[in-house]
C-alpha cells in the first residue's frame, strides 16, 4: 500500500511486541465487484505442554504462572484456562488484551501488560501480530483466559527479540486475558444523506458500496459528509485509531484500496494525507464519513502511480472510525 496513505504506528515496547510483523492491510488492486472471502478460524490445538502450566491467581488480575522449564515445542499449542461467557470473535478481530509473556526456556518473565485495565488492542489476523499470538487467541470468546506456547517460528523467529530476554531458539509462554472486541464496523446511528456526495449503503458486514451519480463532478477542495454519528471519544490530531476503509478513484469510480476483507487497520492522523486526517481529527468513535480529496490534500501532482492514482485525481474514502488505540500520541 502507498505508505504516505496508511503508516503504521508504533505505540510502545509491549505494543511493538505484540504487533510484530504488522503488514499494512488492503489489496490495492482491489475493484468494487471484489468480494471479501471467509476467514477459516486458525486457532492452535490443545496440547500437553500448554496443559502443564499452572496458572493461579484466579481467572482475572496478574496470574501466577508456574512451569518446569525448558519447555519446547514445535508448533503452537493453547489452552483455555477459563471459558470466557462473552461473544465469539470473529477471525481478524482486533481483541483488547491483557497479557504476560515469559521465556519458555528459562521460564523468567520477559514482559507484561500488569493485569490493571490497560488492555491493549491485538490483531488476531497472523499477517499483523505474532503468528503464535494470533494461533492463541483465534476465535476466542471475550472473557477468556488462555495460554499460548509459541516455537520461535511462530514468535519472533530467528532473531529472537533481546529487548525481552528471549533468544532466537527460545520457547516464547503467553498468558492473555480477553477483555474485550473491537467491532468491525461503525455503530452510530445514520445520518441523513450529505448533498452532492457519492450514495453509500453499507451490506450486513459493514463493508461499503459507493455509487456515483452520472453527472457527479470532482469538488475543488477537500469535502467532509457524516454518515453515522458515533458517540465515542473525540479524535484528536495525533491519535492512534482503528479503523475500517475502502478508497475510490473519483476518476475510475474503482476501488484502489481498502481493509474490507483483511480487517481492521491501525493508523495515525499523522501519518496519513492531509485529507484522510482532516475528515478524522473532531469525529467521535463509531462514527462513519465520507471525505472527497484533491489532489492538494491528496497525493499531489505525483499521484500513486502504484494503486493507478494520477496527479489530477480526487480520491473518495468511506472510513469507519472504530477505536482510539492504546498510546495515541
Amino acid at each position: 500500500m502507498p505508505t504516505r496513505l496508511l503508516a503504521p504506528v508504533a505505540v510502545f515496547a509491549l505494543a511493538a511486541l505484540a504487533l510484530a510483523g504488522c503488514s499494512g492491510s488492503g489489496d490495492p488492486r482491489s475493484t468494487a465487484s471484489d468480494a471479501p472471502k471467509a476467514k477459516a478460524c486458525a486457532a492452535a490445538s490443545d496440547g500437553p505442554v500448554a496443559d502443564s502450566i499452572k496458572i493461579g491467581g484466579g481467572t482475572k488480575g496478574e496470574p501466577t504462572v508456574t512451569f518446569d522449564s525448558p519447555l519446547k515445542v514445535d508448533a503452537t499449542q493453547r489452552h483455555v484456562v477459563a471459558q470466557g461467557s462473552g461473544r465469539a470473535t470473529k477471525p481478524g478481530d482486533v481483541m483488547d488484551l491483557e497479557f504476560a509473556v515469559y521465556n519458555g526456556r528459562t521460564g523468567k518473565s520477559a514482559t507484561t501488560t500488569g493485569f490493571t485495565g490497560h488492555a491493549l488492542p491485538v490483531s488476531s489476523d497472523a499477517n499483523k501480530t505474532l503468528p503464535g499470538l494470533a494461533k492463541t487467541i483465534a476465535c476466542a470468546k471475550v472473557g477468556s483466559r488462555i495460554v499460548g506456547v509459541l516455537p520461535p517460528k511462530d514468535a519472533f523467529g530467528t532473531n529472537g527479540n533481546s529487548q525481552f530476554g528471549i533468544g532466537a531458539k527460545d520457547t516464547v509462554v503467553f498468558v492473555v486475558d480477553v477483555v474485550d472486541a473491537l467491532p468491525d464496523k461503525a455503530t452510530g446511528a445514520k445520518q441523513p444523506a450529505p448533498a452532492g456526495f457519492p450514495t453509500v449503503t453499507d451490506a450486513a458486514n459493514g463493508r461499503p458500496k459507493v455509487a456515483f451519480a452520472d453527472d457527479a463532478a470532482a469538488p475543488a477542495q477537500t469535502m467532509i459528509g457524516l454518515l453515522k454519528q458515533g458517540t465515542g471519544a473525540t479524535v484528536a490530531s495525533g491519535d492512534a485509531l482503528y479503523v475500517q476503509y475502502q478508497g475510490i478513484n473519483f476518476r475510475t469510480k474503482k476501488i484502489f484500496q481498502q481493509s474490507w476483507g483483511s480487517g481492521p487497520v491501525e493508523l495515525s492522523t499523522t501519518g496519513v494525507i492531509p485529507g484522510f486526517a482532516k475528515a478524522l481529527v473532531g469525529q467521535k468513535v463509531g462514527s462513519q464519513v465520507i471525505v472527497m480529496i484533491p489532489p492538494a490534500d491528496g497525493y499531489g501532482s505525483g499521484g500513486s502511480p502504484e494503486v493507478g492514482i494520477k496527479g489530477t485525481d480526487t480520491l473518495v474514502f468511506v472510513i469507519d472510525i472504530l477505536a482510539v488505540a492504546a498510546g495515541a500520541q
